[in-house]
């Protein structure tokens, strides 16, 4: 049994980014960038407006006051009685958005005039360039724009979108497969008899796939039984990356996950994991036709799956779409709402509850029944983490903790 930070370690080296592939911006949504942008237009792409009044060019000839050339909204190009110049000592009625003129060098905002007929005044000084959102201030065409690795956010989509680029290289998303197992589990929608379980898995591991949109292929229950197990995973790693097992890690009698892979040539990276829940973890890995293929053999009690989702999958598989993710590196310092006993031989990962004070976040831990408690989970906001060698602390005591729902 080995700490988290070792068994993330024999991990890494199988997680490199996987092949790229070239998608439709907005089915790029939440990708990652295999390559790198650059700008393909001045943006903005001419000066521009940056807000509702009158563009000024020179000083007024007439006590201060501006004739007026025209009006001109976002989108004009030519309006009547405006040649495209504006003279020195005249005014252009203009809109947010607008382009500037040629000849004006400044625009002043509507509530700081007054007009008398086609004439406009300021009312206060205006420097020269105020208000003018100048051509190419926010990105000049040919600079960078994106770099390989970036998150394609919905931000990063309407910069892409701004620039006209239609498609972009991604990584590929992993493809995923999702195995159950074991005799007690039954369907959500299922009436339990006596010694069964509802699986309460797939709802939280699928849910967690479509919010980094990715899509699952489910396998359904697999009984205890090493054939038949080995025969359901041979089937469901056809042209898969990763596949997802939950239950059938641990030591018993009926745990047939270990020799299953093993039949199936998978090299075991990692069995077991010194966390609570989540101690029975296995993860594999192989080469073959279908190229590298990994396996995280998830235990079977549900908080013993959701920590290590959180722990290990979830940045395994930004990891494979190309991001810096590791284990437990968005943990964040934080401050406890109530005291915790000391660590244990295993570091404790405790779902908590969160909250702000004067800045500062605070959490309140959940305390579990056991790895089976859903419901102190399905409360939780946040996972703190106790390590094994850590004292009793009272509340206000230093914590590190990270957040279930990003």
């Amino acid at each position: 049994m080995i700490d988290p930070e070792a068994a993330w370690a024999k991990l890494l080296p199988h997680l490199g980014p996987l092949p790229a592939e070239r998608l439709s911006r907005r089915r790029a949504a939440g990708r990652r960038l295999a390559a790198a942008t650059v700008a393909t237009t001045d943006l903005p792409p001419c000066d521009l407006s940056a807000l509702d009044g009158f563009a000024l060019a020179g000083a007024s000839a007439d006590e201060g006051w501006f004739p007026i050339a025209g009006t001109r909204f976002a989108g004009d190009r030519d309006e009547p009685g405006f040649a495209g110049t504006l003279a020195q000592g005249w005014a252009l009625r203009i809109m947010t958005g607008s382009a500037v003129p040629n000849g004006a060098d400044r625009v002043i905002a509507v509530e700081e005039t007054v007009c008398a007929g086609e004439r406009v005044r300021p009312t206060a000084e205006v420097a020269v360039g105020a208000a003018i959102r100048r051509r190419g201030e926010i990105v000049r065409q040919g600079a960078p724009l994106l770099s390989a690795g970036a998150l394609l956010t919905p931000a990063a989509l309407a910069l892409l979108a701004s620039q006209g680029i239609g498609e972009v290289e991604v990584h590929r998303a992993p493809r995923l497969a999702l195995q159950l197992t074991g005799n007690e589990i039954v369907p959500p929608e299922a009436t339990p008899a006596p010694g069964q379980l509802r699986d309460s898995h797939s709802d939280f591991l699928v849910a967690e796939l479509e919010r980094m949109n990715l899509p699952v292929r489910p396998l359904g229950i697999a009984r205890d039984d090493l054939d038949g197990l080995t025969t359901s995973l041979r089937a469901g790693l056809e042209g898969r990356d990763v596949l997802l097992c939950c239950g059938g890690v641990s030591k018993g009698e009926a745990d047939f996950l270990a020799p299953a892979l093993a039949r199936l040539g998978f090299e075991t990276l990692f069995h077991g994991v010194a966390i609570q829940p989540g101690k029975p973890l296995l993860v594999a890995h192989r080469s073959g036709a279908d190229g590298a293929q990994l396996v995280f053999g998830l235990p079977g009690n549900p908080a013993s799956v959701m920590v290590a989702w959180w722990l290990f999958v979830r940045p395994a598989l930004e990891r494979l779409l190309g991001g810096p993710a590791g284990c437990w590196e968005s943990a964040l310092p934080g401050n406890l709402g109530s005291p915790l006993g000391a660590g244990r031989k295993r570091d404790r990962f405790v779902p908590a509850s969160l909250r702000n004070e004067g800045g500062r976040p605070i959490l309140t831990p959940i305390s579990p029944k056991g790895s089976h408690d859903l419901l102190a989970f399905g409360l939780a906001g946040a996972l703190v983490r106790i390590r094994a060698s850590a004292p009793a602390v009272v509340a206000g005591a230093p914590c590190e903790w990270m957040h279930l729902d990003r």
